[in-house]
């Protein structure tokens, strides 16, 4: 592996290898060429052979476990910004300048509650559990819905690289800290108007009318100063990459190294072409550099290797929920 600055930042490490690797390929790209079912037998084969399974999850994986960001849960949860603002999913609304303090917070209490502290609707997670049960496996995402977390990964396996709905942090740059932030969302949640139901979870009064701006002494600030806060996103360079990140980034840069001569698969799950340089391309590199390594690709539209990875790649185009529990049924 390269040096870097810190040979224990697995982010940046990853990066780096990805990038490098990256400018010595041809460009030429190998599809996937059969229907997942025909290919299952291959993903099955190198999940039993294998000495270690590093997965790289993106959105897509939580897409399939039913964290869609448009259509009904948006329009069930979100149906009053939409009318206002003009504002048409979840991911969007992240983004928007809304004109008031109160009405900015509203919005985040229900995409952080919908998002992180409620179970996703599919057991997508807990199958991919069940599928990685008694086998050496560590999990770098770009996903920051906690759902790994809540399907029961050990934690000393995850690195959430972009972040956690879960936590807040200050504006105040010197304070290179994080805050949960659940105490605080079950509060405004309950200020719009939502009410628990009978599994303990928010949704709509019977009326359907919530609030879509909370008062101002709920407004979320800071424990240690009092500043205001924002979401630890990662979005620009004021993220903040708390002890728990760095631990996870350490953790993941060990588990590579220890196991950089195995048998590895580099499992890539719903991976898109948002953010390739933290997954996609370093797992790239990692089976380029191991010729024992195996990499696979499950996407829904977008399952395809480098050429010259073509023979030690397992690409499946498809539903990756459902590539999960067949391969599962099948193991």
């Amino acid at each position: 592996m390269p040096n870097c600055l810190n040979p224990e930042d697995g982010y940046r490490l990853s990066i780096q290898l990805g990038l490098k690797a990256l400018h010595s390929l041809s460009g030429e790209l190998s599809f996937a060429a059969a229907p997942a079912a025909d290919t299952l037998p291959a993903l099955k084969t190198a999940l039993s052979d294998c000495e270690a399974v590093v997965v790289g999850a993106g959105a897509g994986l939580s897409t399939a476990a039913g964290f869609t960001y448009s259509g009904a849960r948006f329009e069930r949860y979100f149906s009053d910004f939409k009318a206002r603002f003009g504002i048409e999913d979840i991911y969007s609304g992240g983004f928007y300048p809304f004109p008031r303090a109160g009405i900015r917070w509203a919005w985040w209490a229900r995409h952080i509650y919908f998002n992180r502290y409620v179970t996703a609707p599919l057991k997508v997670y807990p199958t991919l559990r069940a599928l990685l049960e008694g086998r050496d496996y560590f999990v770098i995402t770009t996903n920051v819905d906690h759902q790994f977390q809540k399907s029961g990964f050990a934690k000393e396996r995850l690195f959430y690289t972009q972040g956690d709905y879960g936590l807040f942090q200050s504006v105040n740059s010197s304070i290179r800290q994080t805050f949960d932030n659940e105490e605080w969302t079950m509060q405004a949640m309950a200020a719009q108007g939502f009410v628990s139901n009978s599994q303990g979870v928010f949704d709509l009064p019977e009326n359907a009318a919530v609030s879509m701006e909370l008062p101002e002494d709920i407004l979320p600030r800071c424990p240690l100063d009092g500043s205001e806060v924002t979401m630890n996103l990662r979005a620009d360079d004021s993220f903040v990459e708390d002890e728990g990140w760095q631990r996870a980034s350490a953790a993941y840069a060990n588990f590579l190294t220890a196991h950089r001569r195995s048998r590895v698969l580099y499992l890539e799950l719903g991976v898109g072409a948002n953010t390739p340089v933290i997954i996609k391309y370093p797992f790239w590199a990692l089976t380029l550099a191991n010729p024992r390594a195996t990499y696979a690709c499950l996407n829904l539209k977008e399952a395809f290797a480098p050429q010259e990875l073509a023979a030690r790649s397992i690409c499946l185009e498809g539903d990756v929920a459902q590539i999960i529990t067949q391969l599962t049924a099948s193991s």
